[in-house]
């Protein structure tokens, strides 16, 4: 080697050790207070690309750091977020601790792992005083989404979730009806369904349907919670649903946020918030004003929501909320069709006398209390004054509406309750472990009649009053319930990596029925010719202890097993004690379910690139609730017959899938980002050891056996869009699975595909610009068999549509 060729040797290796001695590596530990590690907690560099999230073990490093001085920002859902200024001239470690915030916190900005997930995400371990450990998770970010929220638009928000059958009642997604694993989707009525940690539904133990749902744009996070949830939330077998509404700024004395949106039909949307933090007081309220005509003829409706809430912090260790929700709505509904008409024509309405109208007021006290580092306790106080009004003709839809006064249902609910929870963090060998300890005290009651509208209910207008004598009443009842229930979970870390979790719950359940119900025929005009009232009273009283115990074993961010087994019991409700439906009818001696549900899953989160899900599933019925198909033998008229059809077990697979592209394809695109999910459900349902051959080894009733969904998701600076894709295969509505009947509410409902294509332009960050066109291809097909309302009959799915949104953000 020449004199400039070991010269050119020298500057080379001398440059190359000066650009290595400039960069460092930081790393470290973050821990609670008890010293568990926080996994996922975010760690960014402020103003540079240096962002990574914490392991399994809350362990962080950033390599290839240049020295100088950074602002280091350090966050975690359900944790007070750190910054720290650090002057970083050589390799550092820095171990910093977490204090937990003492609010059940609705939403943290953790800015590195929102950008990875696109939207969806996995409950902690532990969020405030729950246990999620060895359970199935998914949360869905709202504000990391693109998607129609305007219409609450089901299809796409809940597109990454894998498994759920969707039913789609109406365009404005005033109704929410989602079910999981062959559960029935209607009203969401299979989960738990909950806002902010207490109850929404009708009344959660006799009705749990949910003809609230929260609006998708004042939502913050749905968190839904599959595999062993019966042992802190109750009977129930899908699972829990809860939605985190959104908070005030937490930086600011006041933001203003108002939405407006217009489409397809006349539809208009007006959302409006105020929120932010004045001393020791945050604040934030709500207001949605939702109407259109729909697609169909009838199908006009009229909604307004409103929310407030208030949160005081009392001191660093204690803080009180106050939150109200009112809600109300006006539905005109266009009625359901037969096979044949919506073979003609699934635009048409035959049912121009059908309305439905909901009173919602929903209210709340939270108490939060960080007793010491190792000590937190939480208590929720609820109650409801409801009501829900149903007007119409709901006789079969294969014959002609004689203009006769209507079927008027009324239900008024008033229920509270309170669940207080205890968790204990405490060592054992080492090892941090988590005990929560919870108490549920629940009263509900119902006030229900169905009866003929008076004499103005022979036209179309909307009027919800009785005809004032018992004598043309169908039904009048009064529906008291209570409920104690005493739950506990434990956390038992064998290792860092390695915990299994026993949990047990005592549930005391008293259902009571008070009223009488007429036995009723008709002329061929719908003239009431005989009318008998039968006096009815009942009281059940029972008294059971079920368990479950969970497995989770985290080798790392990028790989999670999970597995859980738990015993679920679910009480009939209300719709089975007495119903008076021509298209329904219910066995007398029907009994609770009983049953347990189990999942085996494998997670992960690959450096942000590839974050996946895949589990397997089975749910075993005792003696599963059911429909049948019965004929009338003086009438021959076809009609559902409700009642305990035999013992059902499901198997399936979920799968959900997400892969970062551009990050193989070119690094150039760093500040771009390309993604493409999918999510794959395969159940199979059955009917077994039943001793009538009409169901032995029949499908289960709304269990599609493949659910499949598909998506591109584009990012980049001001500008995101997502394109959806999903498949439903063919489902019965009934135990006999009949393909087809004349008054069509029972049937096939065959396999359907719709796609859907919605973008987000940021102009600055006052104005942004959202648009949708949902069911892209213009596909007809429809998701349900209704037997009642708003059918009965088939309900025909929204045809293209499409909606623009302007957002001023001050």
């Amino acid at each position: 080697m020449n004199k400039n060729g070991i010269l050119f040797f020298l500057l080379l290796t001398t440059s190359s050790l000066s650009i290595m001695a400039q960069t460092v590596t930081l790393k470290g530990h973050i821990k609670t207070a008890s010293g568990e590690g926080i996994p996922s907690a975010s760690i960014v560099l402020q103003n540079t690309d240096f962002a990574t999230v914490c392991d399994s073990s809350g362990d962080y490093r950033l390599r290839r750091i240049k020295t100088g001085t950074y602002t280091l920002e350090v966050s975690a859902i359900g944790y007070k977020p750190q910054t720290r200024s650090l002057d970083i001239h050589e390799n550092l470690t820095l171990n910093l601790v977490l204090e937990e915030s003492v609010q059940q916190l609705n939403a943290v900005s953790v800015n590195a792992e929102r950008a990875k997930t696109f939207g969806i995400t996995r409950l902690r371990a532990i969020e405030g005083t729950t246990i999620n450990a060895g359970k199935k998770s998914e949360v869905i970010v709202l504000d990391d989404i693109t998607a129609n929220k305007a219409t609450n638009n089901s299809r796409q928000i809940y597109a990454k979730v894998a498994g759920l059958n969707i039913w789609e009642n109406d365009g404005a997604g005033i109704q929410l009806g989602i079910g999981g694993r062959g559960l029935n989707p209607n009203r969401v009525t299979n989960f738990n369904t909950r806002q902010n940690g207490y109850d929404m539904s009708a009344d959660a133990l006799g009705y749990p349907e949910s003809y609230y749902s929260p609006p998708a744009e004042l939502t913050s996070r749905i968190e839904i919670l599959r595999g062993a949830s019966s042992l802190q939330y109750g009977t129930q077998f899908g699972g829990l649903i809860n939605f985190k509404l959104k908070e005030g700024a937490a930086n600011k004395p006041i933001e203003v946020t108002s939405r407006e949106t217009v489409g397809s039909w006349g539809f208009f949307n007006t959302t409006n918030s105020i929120g932010g933090t004045v001393k020791k007081v945050q604040y934030y309220t709500f207001f949605q004003h939702k109407s259109g005509n729909g697609w169909r003829p009838n199908a006009e409706f009229n909604v307004n929501t409103a929310y407030g809430s208030a949160t005081y912090t009392v001191n660093p260790k204690l803080a009180l909320t106050f939150q109200y929700t009112y809600m109300h709505y006006l539905a005109h509904q266009p009625g359901g069709l037969t096979d044949a008409e919506f073979a003609i024509d699934a635009h048409q309405s035959v049912r121009a006398r059908n309305w439905f109208k909901v009173n919602w007021n929903l209210g709340a006290m939270l108490l939060d209390y960080q007793i010491n580092e190792n000590l937190r306790f939480n208590s929720r106080f609820f109650g409801l004054s409801a009501g829900r009004y149903a007007l119409g003709n709901l006789d079969y839809i294969n014959r002609l509406d004689p203009g006769t006064p209507r079927d008027l249902y009324k239900d008024n609910y008033t229920n509270y309750g309170n669940e207080s929870r205890l968790l204990y963090t405490y060592k054992l060998k080492g090892n941090p472990q988590n005990l929560l300890l919870g108490v549920r005290y629940y009263k509900g009651f119902t006030d229900r009649r169905q009866g003929l509208g008076n004499s103005g209910s022979t036209g179309t207008t909307s009027d919800f009053d009785f005809v004032n004598s018992d004598a043309y009443a169908y039904s009048k009842y009064n529906f008291p319930n209570y409920n104690v229930a005493l739950f506990a979970e434990n956390i038992v870390r064998l290792n860092s990596k390695l915990s299994i979790i026993p949990g047990v719950r005592f549930e005391n359940i008293i259902t009571k029925a008070d009223g009488f119900y007429s036995l009723i025929n008709k002329d061929q005009a719908g003239n009431i010719i005989f009318n008998q009232q039968i006096q009815e009273t009942k009281n059940n009283t029972r008294h059971f202890l079920i368990g479950g115990i969970g497995l989770s074993y985290l080798q790392s961010q990028g790989l999670q097993v999970y597995a859980n087994i738990s015993q679920n019991y679910r009480a009939i409700n209300f719709n089975d004690i007495r119903s008076v439906n021509p298209n329904i009818q219910v066995d007398p001696n029907l009994q609770d379910e009983r049953g347990y549900s189990a999942d085996l899953g494998i997670r992960g989160n690959l450096a942000g690139l590839f974050n996946y899900d895949v589990s397997l599933f089975t749910i075993n019925y005792a003696n599963r609730i059911g429909t049948v198909q019965k004929s009338d033998p003086v009438s021959f008229n076809i009609y559902r017959y409700r009642t305990n059809v035999s013992q059902s077990r499901s198997l399936g697979l979920e799968s959900f899938a997400e892969l970062e592209l551009l990050h193989f394809i070119d690094k150039q695109y760093s500040k771009a980002r390309l993604s493409v999910f999918t999510n794959l459900a395969l159940i199979n349902a059955r009917y077994i050891n039943s001793d009538e051959p009409a169901y032995r080894n029949k499908k289960v009733e709304l269990a599609p056996d493949v659910i499949f969904k598909t998506g591109l998701s584009y990012q980049r600076k001001r500008f995101s869009a997502t394109y959806q894709l999903a498949y439903t295969s063919d489902q019965f509505t009934d135990a006999t699975n009949a393909v087809f009947t004349a008054n069509a509410i029972d049937g096939l409902v065959p396999a359907y595909t719709v796609m859907d294509l919605s973008g987000e332009y940021k102009l600055s960050r006052i104005f942004a610009l959202q648009g949708s066109i949902n069911n892209l291809a213009n596909a007809r097909y429809f998701t349900r068999r209704a037997d009642s309302y708003p059918g009965p009959g088939i309900i025909p799915a929204d045809a293209r549509s499409f909606f623009l949104t302007v957002q001023v953000k001050l």
